[in-house]
């Protein structure tokens, strides 16, 4: 089964301004961890996305033409990014989103940050068809 594991970050996401060494601890974290999921035959996809001030919402016009309302809407949390994973069971996606939701922090410290896991549907429910 595949799920999708998004990790949110709160705002204002201020990574950036972390100590160096922080910072390069942390990106080393997350690249081990997304190779070790490859490596395991577990990873599909995984990206990281453009700060919510680049994102857009977008609405189908009148005409269907695109219609955009500005930024992205203010957020306690925004998604940062994003793994495909391919497991057996629910329980396993649940122990890999916990173990990117431990990415180190400042001083090492585990950020323990949200990783929303939802199943990736194939196609509509069944009983829907």
């Amino acid at each position: 089964m595949k799920y999708m594991l998004m990790i949110h970050t709160p705002r204002p996401y201020r990574v950036l301004s972390w100590p160096q060494t922080d910072l390069q601890a942390h990106m080393a974290f997350m690249t081990r961890f997304t190779k070790k999921l490859g490596e395991a035959g577990e990873l599909v996809a995984g990206e990281e996305l453009a700060g919510p001030e680049q994102a857009r919402l977008v609405r189908a016009g009148k005409d269907g033409a695109p219609v955009t309302d500005g930024v992205f809407p203010e957020a306690k949390e925004f998604l940062a990014g994003y793994w495909i994973v391919d497991v057996d069971h629910a329980e396993r996606a649940y122990e890999i989103a916990a173990e990117a939701s431990a990415a180190p922090g400042p001083g090492g410290a585990p950020l323990n940050l949200a990783i929303e896991v939802r199943q990736v549907m194939s196609g509509p429910p069944e009983d829907l068809l």
